[in-house]
């Protein structure tokens, strides 16, 4: 008997500005942000109260559509690498038939853009070629309640480096 296949999936817009200078890539969203159509929508994950952290404002205590503006004006953005895939459920490991987004645009659409931070390991195999791009990279712990192995406060550490430039 065959078995059924995962259905077939497609992401998020992106969330950009010319004045987006860091750029956070998630690898896809799960089962819960897409059935809100809202980036990191399931109550668990700790993207939004990371992102209050490092930019000082109660993102998390917001409406997500008065976050989306506050998050531009401070210079972030949201995306994935994949824009679309099939999977069952909400994790990576489950992701079937992968179709990265075109980020061929990205530097006509953000020209300040200087960092672009993989949300854990998935996201993360795409560094080197935005590496190559000529931006600084940075993989980060996943935000998703699946890492709940890393604590709050370890996770906003590492988070930390988006916003802390290293000296040249």
């Amino acid at each position: 008997m065959p078995t059924p296949s995962a259905p077939s999936l497609t992401g998020l817009a992106p969330v950009l500005a010319p004045a987006t200078r860091i750029l956070i890539l998630g690898s896809f969203p799960g089962a819960a942000s897409l059935a809100a159509q809202q980036y990191y929508a399931h109550p668990r994950n700790q993207l939004w109260p990371i992102l209050s952290a490092l930019t000082g404002e109660d993102l998390a205590g917001l409406p997500y559509a008065e976050r989306l503006p506050r998050l531009l004006a401070h210079g972030f953005g949201l995306w994935d690498v994949l824009g679309a895939c099939e999977r069952a459920g909400s994790l990576d490991s489950a992701i079937r038939k992968p179709a990265a987004n075109d980020f061929a645009r990205l530097r006509e659409l953000c020209p300040r853009l200087e960092t672009v931070g993989f949300n854990g390991q998935t996201s993360g195999k795409f560094a080197p070629q935005f590496a190559a791009a000529g931006y600084r990279t940075v993989i980060l712990p996943s935000s998703s309640p699946a890492h709940a192995s890393v604590s709050f406060e370890q996770k906003l550490q590492a988070w930390r480096q988006l916003v802390n430039q290293p000296s040249l």
